[in-house]
């Protein structure tokens, strides 16, 4: 009897799902009683930063490109989706190096996407996504980033509303931001976090903790001055003032990492940030097991998919997806939701152009889980103004160790 009811009251929602389908087909446009608004073109925008070492001009390499040490900073991908109503998006792929090859990802997808309603952004990202087929590295993630940063921009602007908003609405009023320091000495790394502290008003400062070669380097040397860095920064700024410390998943061997975890302890950091590298998240967790200090990593992972084996893995405490590279706004907001479930909190990386800034504003204004963002004062040059300057060729320079293998950058 209850079968049949079933079946009854099945056939019923039938009936009244062919009239639903019908009327929403007979609506003005796809989101209801708002205008259509189609893409007609998708466009990039590779900016290059203006100046090298000292505002001089940067080094050229034999072979006609630029050393980012030379250059002070990456090229900057912007992406600009256009539509039929004039209302047009803007958005920021990561740098990954081979910037002309994310430049083509993007005129690739855009076959794809003209067309289409820019306001279905889940379903656009699945048409990017899946039609790749094939799970995408950084130039794949990163073009289809940059592309989902314009869709939001278009949406909110259609709607008339910020696109926190549209993400589930406001819960901070504040975005509490962190500035990485330099300095060649332990003197130099204190001098530096005070006078950044004293000028922007800080309370949380990130730094490398040794100046040494992490390749070529002795390991006693690494970790010695590691300890003497990080304590020379703590006594420089307080006992109150976080310090966030990053190795830059430069460590193969998680023994180092231990070791350095153990030398910069005392000095309460407020987390260790890519000790080792990304790939084995077992090593991670081994690594958690024997440290004290909170760990932080994942700005070379991708996607919720990447992300959810680390998270679940309880080898975190701080995931740090990257909204230029991991996906996305909305792909990110997932990855958030994933380490909201297992008590880790959101500190994004963020070493982009100050667009990239501003959408991860938008995101950690509607996240509850967000900590802190990784920022950059936009004081002088491209970072204060976007330079109208040609791009320059860039890719990464190779490390290598004192034996002459190649080592991690």
């Amino acid at each position: 009897m209850r079968r049949r009811q079933f079946l009854h009251q099945a056939g019923a929602a039938a009936a009244v799902a062919a009239p639903l389908a019908a009327a929403f087909a007979q609506a003005p446009g796809p989101m209801g009683d708002k205008p259509a608004i189609k893409i007609t073109d998708i466009k990039t925008f590779l900016v290059g930063t203006a100046g090298g070492r000292e505002g001089g001009e940067p080094e050229q390499n034999e072979d006609g490109t630029y050393s980012i040490a030379s250059i002070g900073t990456r090229n900057w991908l912007y992406v600009k989706v256009e539509t039929d109503q004039g209302i047009n998006g803007i958005g920021e792929a990561y740098s990954v190096g081979p910037d002309e090859a994310t430049v083509k990802v993007i005129e690739d997808f855009k076959y794809w996407l003209v067309g289409q309603d820019p306001r279905n952004i889940q379903y656009l990202f699945d048409l990017m996504y899946n039609t790749t087929r094939f799970p995408g590295g950084a130039v794949v993630n990163a073009a289809i980033s940059g592309i989902e940063h314009a869709l939001w921009d278009v949406a909110g602007k259609a709607a008339g509303l910020p696109v926190w908003a549209l993400l589930g609405g406001r819960v901070r009023d504040k975005i509490r931001a962190y500035q990485s320091i330099g300095g060649g000495t332990p003197r130099q790394a204190g001098e530096n976090a005070k006078e950044l502290i004293g000028r922007f008003g800080y309370t949380a400062v990130k730094m490398q903790p040794s100046a040494s070669d992490y390749q070529t380097a002795p390991y006693n040397d690494v970790t010695r001055t590691a300890g003497e860095r990080v304590g020379a920064v703590r006594e420089a700024v307080g006992p109150d003032v976080d310090i966030a410390v990053d190795i830059h998943a430069k460590f193969f061997e998680v023994q180092r990492a231990i070791r350095i975890a153990h030398e910069i302890e005392p000095h309460r950091p407020f987390w260790l940030e890519e000790p080792v590298r990304p790939e084995n998240f077992d090593v991670m967790k081994k690594l958690a097991d024997h440290v004290n200090i909170p760990l932080a990593s994942g700005e070379c992972n991708y996607m919720k998919y990447e992300f959810k084996p680390l998270i679940d893995s309880q080898a975190l405490d701080i995931v740090q997806p990257d909204i230029c590279v991991c996906g996305g706004m909305l792909e990110m907001k997932k990855i958030a939701a994933m380490a909201e479930a297992q008590y880790m909190m959101v500190a994004p990386h963020n070493p982009m152009s100050p667009l990239a800034t501003a959408i991860n504003v938008h995101f950690a204004a509607s996240t509850p889980n967000f900590l802190i963002l990784e920022y950059r004062a936009p004081v002088s040059g491209a970072a204060k103004e976007v330079l109208r300057v040609p791009p320059r060729r860039w890719r990464r320079n190779p490390s290598f160790r004192e034996d002459g293998s190649v080592g991690f950058i």
